[in-house]
Parts: C-alpha cells; sequence; structure tokens
C-alpha cells in the first residue's frame, strides 16, 4: 500500500480486498463467467471489458496490487515445467479438471491484474516521481522479466487439455503484460534511460515474434504497441544495433509477399521510423548520427514504397480496369503506412521533419502526379487527401513553397462545381469526407503567415462561396457546412488585411478606424452566409458561427467596421432575437444573448432609438397597447447583467401575449 489517510485506512483495504475479491475468478467465478466477453457496445466494450474497467478506476485510486499479482504471477512463470515437448508438437501436461479450472480462474486474474498495474502507472510520475522510483523500478523490471518469458515459452502455442479455455487464457496474459509494459515505458521510462531501468537489452528477446506467421493477432498487435513505446518514449540508442531489430526491418522491407496485418505492418513500421527519425535522449547535437540515420530511414522509406513509387508512370490509365484496381490496392497500402509515419513525429523537431520530408519526397510526388486519375473514386481520393493533410499539417515548412503551390493549384483545379456537388450530395460518403478534407487543407494553407499563399486567396473565397456555399447552403450537410464556416472564419480571421487596410497608427493604438475597404462583395457575402446560418435548425453550426462572430470581433472589431455597422449590424441583432423568440436553440440563450449585448454596445443610442421601435413594429400576434407597454418595460440599460435581464423580459412577455392572443375568439383582438 503506498498511502492512505489514517483515518479511513481500515475501510478502504476492506473495499479494495471486496473489489479485487470481485474481479477474480477464484473468489467470483459464477458472476464473472456470466458476462459477455464477446458483444461490444456504442463504447467498443463488452460487458466483461466495462465491468473491469469500472472496478480497475476504484482500484487504482487505492492501492498498488504489485503483492495481489505476486501471486498469479507464480503460477503464470511456474508453467514452464508443465511443458513436454514431443517432436514438434509441444504440450502443457496439466490435464485434471480441477487443475485446468485453477488454471483458468489465476489466468484470467492475472490478466485483469496486469491491467490493473497498468492502469497505476501515473501514479508514479510528476512529483512523486523520486519518492516511489524504486517501486516503480522493481515493477517494470518484474514486467519485462515476464514479458521476456513469455516470448521465450510461446505459452500461447501450446497445445493444451482445454484448448476452448486455456489458449485464450495464456494469450491474453501474454498480450496484457506487454500492454501492461508498454504503459509503464511511456509513462517512466521517459524520465530515465531504459539502461538504468533495465540494465540490460532483454528486450530483443521479445521481438522474434514478428517473424511468426501463426501468431495470434491480439498477442501481436500488443507486441507491437509495445515496441511502438520503446522507441516513442525511451528511444535507446542502441536499439537499431540489435539483430533482432534488423531482422524485423529485413522481414518489413524484403517480404513484401507475407505481409503483416495491416494494423500490425503499420505499427511496427512506425516504430522503425521512429529508432531512426527520433532524437536520442540525453546526447548533444554532434552524438546523434543524424547522417547514418537519414541514410537509414531513406532505405527504409523506399523499401516501404518500392511497389507505390512504380505507379509514377501509370498516370495516364483509363478510369477502370485491372492495372487500375492494382494501382488502388497499392496505394491503400502505402499511404495510411506513410500518413501514420508522418504523424508520429509531427510534433519532434526541425531535423527529424526534414529527414522524414526527403524520404518522402517522391512519393509525395508521386501522389500528386496520381491524383487526378482517381479524382471520380472517392474512396481512393479520400486516402490520399488523408495523406496530403496530414503532410500540410506537419511538413508544410519542408515541402517548401512552389511544391504546396503546385499542389493547392492542383486540388484546386480539380475540384470543379460539378465534382463537388457529385460528393457533398452523398452525405457521410467517401466523397462527402474527401471535401471536408479538402476544406481541412485550405483551413491550413489560409492560416499561413506571409505572403507566400496569399495569391490563392481570390480562388480560394472563390470555391467557398461560389461552389461550395450554394449546395450547402439550404441543406443539412453539417460536416461539410462545419468545414466550410470554419475556413471562411479561418480566411477572415488570418487574412484581415486583405478586406479591411488598416492604418499603421490605428494598429498601433489598437482603435477601430474608417478603413479603407476591399473585396466588398466578397466580405459581404461571407457575412450573408454567417447570418443565412443563424436560420438553420443546426444548433452545432449555429453555435460554432456564433463564436466566430464574437472572435472576429473580440480581435477586429468586426461590429465597429462601417460597412458592418450600417448595413449588417440591426440584421444580425433581429435575426438573434427572433431565435429567443422561437425557442429553437434555447440551450445557447447565453450566448445569444451576449452576441446582442456585444452588437448593440456599438451604438446603445441607434439600437434603443432605431433598432428597437423598428422591431417592435414588426413584431407580428400583438396589438399596439401591448407594444407599447413591451417598449415601456425595455429599460435602456447599459451593462451586461440589466441588458440580459432586460431582454429575457422582453423575449418572455412577447412569448405570452401572443400566447393569450392566439387562444382568444377571433376578432377579439384587433392585431
Amino acid at each position: 500500500i503506498l498511502s492512505f489517510n489514517l483515518q479511513y485506512k481500515d475501510a478502504l483495504v476492506l473495499l479494495l480486498r471486496e473489489v479485487l475479491n470481485r474481479i477474480q475468478f477464484r473468489y467470483n467465478q459464477a458472476q464473472l463467467e456470466e458476462l459477455d466477453d464477446e458483444t461490444l457496445d456504442d463504447d467498443q466494450q463488452t460487458e466483461w471489458q466495462r465491468y473491469l474497467r469500472q472496478s480497475l478506476e476504484v482500484v487504482a485510486k487505492i492501492v498498488f496490487v504489485f503483492p495481489v499479482l505476486q501471486e498469479n504471477l507464480d503460477v503464470y512463470l511456474g508453467l514452464q515445467q508443465f511443458i513436454v515437448t514431443t517432436g514438434t508438437s509441444r504440450r502443457l501436461n496439466i490435464t485434471a479438471e480441477n487443475d485446468c479450472r485453477r488454471l483458468h480462474c489465476s489466468l484470467r486474474d492475472l490478466s485483469s491484474l496486469l491491467q490493473a498495474v497498468g492502469r497505476l502507472a501515473e501514479y508514479f510520475i510528476g512529483e512523486v516521481f523520486a519518492a516511489r522510483f524504486n517501486d516503480a523500478l522493481a515493477v517494470v523490471e518484474r514486467l519485462v522479466e515476464v514479458t521476456c518469458y513469455g516470448s521465450q515459452t510461446s505459452l500461447y502455442d501450446l497445445e493444451t487439455a482445454v484448448p476452448s479455455v486455456l489458449k485464450p487464457d495464456l494469450i491474453d496474459s501474454h498480450a496484457l503484460c506487454k500492454s501492461s509494459d508498454s504503459s509503464w515505458l511511456s509513462r517512466f521510462c521517459c524520465h530515465v534511460s531504459l539502461k538504468s531501468c533495465l540494465g540490460s537489452r532483454r528486450y530483443g528477446k521479445v521481438t522474434p515474434i514478428f517473424s511468426r506467421f501463426q501468431v495470434p493477432e491480439k498477442l501481436l498487435l500488443s507486441a507491437c504497441h509495445l515496441m511502438v513505446s520503446i522507441t516513442s518514449t525511451v528511444r535507446p540508442v542502441f536499439l537499431v544495433t540489435l539483430p533482432a531489430v534488423q531482422n524485423i526491418f529485413n522481414l518489413i522491407t524484403q517480404n513484401q509477399t507475407r505481409r503483416l496485418p495491416q494494423e500490425a505492418h503499420m505499427l511496427v513500421c512506425r516504430a522503425l521510423s521512429n529508432m531512426l527519425l527520433l532524437p536520442w535522449p540525453n546526447l548533444p547535437e554532434s552524438e546523434q548520427q543524424w547522417q547514418t540515420r537519414s541514410s537509414n530511414h531513406a532505405s527504409l522509406l523506399a523499401a516501404l514504397t518500392r511497389d507505390y513509387r512504380i505507379l509514377r508512370g501509370t498516370a495516364n490509365l483509363p478510369p477502370r480496369g485491372p492495372d487500375l484496381d492494382q494501382m488502388k490496392t497499392v496505394l491503400q497500402q502505402t499511404l495510411p503506412v506513410l500518413r501514420d509515419i508522418v504523424n508520429s513525429i509531427s510534433g519532434e523537431s526541425t531535423k527529424s521533419r526534414q529527414i522524414c520530408y526527403q524520404s518522402l519526397q517522391e512519393s509525395v510526388q508521386v501522389s500528386l502526379s496520381l491524383f487526378p486519375v482517381f479524382i471520380q473514386q472517392p474512396d481512393v481520393t479520400d486516402e490520399m487527401l488523408a495523406f496530403f493533410l496530414t503532410l500540410f499539417q506537419a511538413l508544410r515548412v519542408q515541402m517548401g513553397v512552389p511544391f504546396t503551390g503546385q499542389i493547392i493549384h492542383t486540388f484546386l483545379s480539380m475540384f470543379t462545381r460539378e465534382q463537388l456537388a457529385a460528393s457533398i450530395l452523398q452525405e457521410g460518403s467517401a466523397g462527402c469526407r474527401v471535401v471536408q478534407k479538402f476544406l481541412k487543407i485550405l483551413q491550413v494553407v489560409v492560416q499561413e503567415p506571409g505572403q507566400a499563399f496569399k495569391p490563392f486567396l481570390p480562388s480560394i473565397l472563390s470555391l467557398c462561396m461560389e461552389q461550395v456555399y450554394p449546395i450547402v447552403a439550404e441543406r443539412s450537410s453539417p460536416d461539410v457546412k462545419a468545414e466550410m464556416f470554419e475556413l471562411l472564419y479561418q480566411i477572415l480571421h488570418q487574412n484581415w488585411r486583405y478586406f479591411f487596410k488598416t492604418s499603421v497608427l490605428a494598429s498601433v493604438q489598437k482603435i477601430a478606424s474608417e478603413d479603407t475597404m476591399e473585396n466588398e462583395a466578397q466580405f459581404t457575402a461571407a457575412m450573408q452566409a454567417f447570418g443565412q446560418s443563424f436560420l438553420q435548425p443546426d444548433i452545432h453550426i449555429f453555435k460554432q458561427n456564433l463564436s466566430y462572430l464574437e472572435s472576429l470581433n473580440s480581435k477586429h472589431k468586426l461590429y465597429h467596421r462601417k460597412l458592418f455597422r450600417t448595413s449588417m449590424l440591426f440584421h444580425f441583432i433581429n435575426v438573434l432575437l427572433q431565435v429567443l423568440l422561437h425557442k429553437s436553440h434555447d440551450l445557447l440563450q447565453e450566448e445569444i444573448t451576449l452576441a446582442i449585448y456585444n452588437m448593440a454596445s456599438v451604438d446603445f443610442d441607434a439600437f434603443y432609438s432605431a433598432f428597437m421601435p423598428e422591431f417592435l413594429n414588426g413584431c407580428q400576434g400583438v396589438d399596439t397597447n401591448q407594444r407599447a407597454v413591451l417598449a415601456r418595460n425595455f429599460k435602456l440599460e447599459r451593462d451586461l447583467p440589466s441588458f440580459t435581464q432586460s431582454v429575457h423580459r422582453l423575449v418572455n412577455d412577447l412569448r405570452y401575449y401572443r400566447l393569450c392572443n392566439s387562444s382568444l375568439p377571433t376578432g377579439t383582438v384587433k392585431l
């Protein structure tokens, strides 16, 4: 036990014991066997997994369970003495029904407790790292020992007396040991070098599992995740030199006919790339061996993209046929791996990203040349744009302005009005996702500082307002619409001077001046699009766009600009008040009222003397006397709390009058 509040120690110990007993098969087998461990719920968990997770959350808040784990580890580690080898056959010489039942319970409990131990890793870092270092070190060393033991003995591969029960138990135990190991390494070993934690290179004994093609997928994936954890957080210098790691490198790069399953293949490729790209901890730049690592990474990527790069010369193939189907297969196998590699170094040093792009450069050029070939096939285009989006987010500096401009030009020319309409109208389809990713790429472009991509602004605005917006304006299309308005907001926010040429003095003094207005028609169209969205039922788009307007006002004084103030301001206030009256977006009352206040505060005198009388005169369903009462009760408040109170009272009174009038016999009230 790490620590307890002494006042509650006995109660917490009792709670801990009870929770641990309830999740262990040797104490609670009858109830636990009834839990479904196959059907997934909406959170992609089985009934058993949900029960176990909730129980482990309690355990994790109370105690360190390593002593309890040790009992089941002893059983697991003792299984080696029961292995009997006959020729090529290996079996577990435990056959008595009672012994098999006890072993089943022990292995299930071992799996549960390994998950608990993995969950506890976070309680050994941060401020308590030094105080709990020795305890954590003991856990890591023990987990490494058990992981190596599982890989060497291959218990999961044994013949057993009850294969339908014991084989899954052995697989789970080994897989979860690797998973728990990975949790501890990712949190604990990032504070110290692997050598100081382990004092050896025993992890080389774990890696041969990748060369066995009959390994259960769960076990294979847990090994892959462990390898990724080691290469991304611990980053040992010696790892790339281990013979076992060299074997994995050869397996991945040379044996294209016997690939690992796609997810495992992707994880192993990420781990190998990490070894070569991520800086080694606690070493100066002069000892990072970047030149050698760069050369090795180029070789790795060249091998992984061998079949893909050959496609460069096939860009003129007809849009159908067996050759194109083969191209699609190669593309859909290669690009997710490359995208994953780029994602893994997106937050790393410039050197890592430079090396990564150097290795990728030819594949990127091939991708751009193939894009027109697959523009009519949304599933492939979706994969290609996902790759380009990742490149723009992580490596746009490395790609350079000329090539980035070439990519943007290609995309803008390929996405015609007809192409966009065909994609957007199939909501939820691959085509729809393609447009979303295209708009995300443009968002990255318009946020880029400097003048390099400013020449593309007119084309991007035109695509947004003249091609995409007319298609989505009167339709639901929530996903595409959200991305389109995000793009529109980023254009306005990041390129304000494209519309308003603020004087240097006003900029320095942060005052709103009567700027020189440029590209007025495009600005007006953008504001009209925002206004139109407030008349739609989609509350998520409404909330997003209201926050965008408020942000533009906060950062650029949008509501104070002459064009907005004279021709748009009252229209927006009117729309927002109507939304409050119709109660269509009641969840956003506070946000709407705040926006009305910010707009009204631009010129309170005009709001009270001009807007409110006009608004009340236009209100339907109330008579003249009622309008006069509403006007009289709407106080001339200028502070936010009082203004908010007045708005809510106006809205509630107006609703009340309308309700009363509509319930009276016809002709009773002259409206």
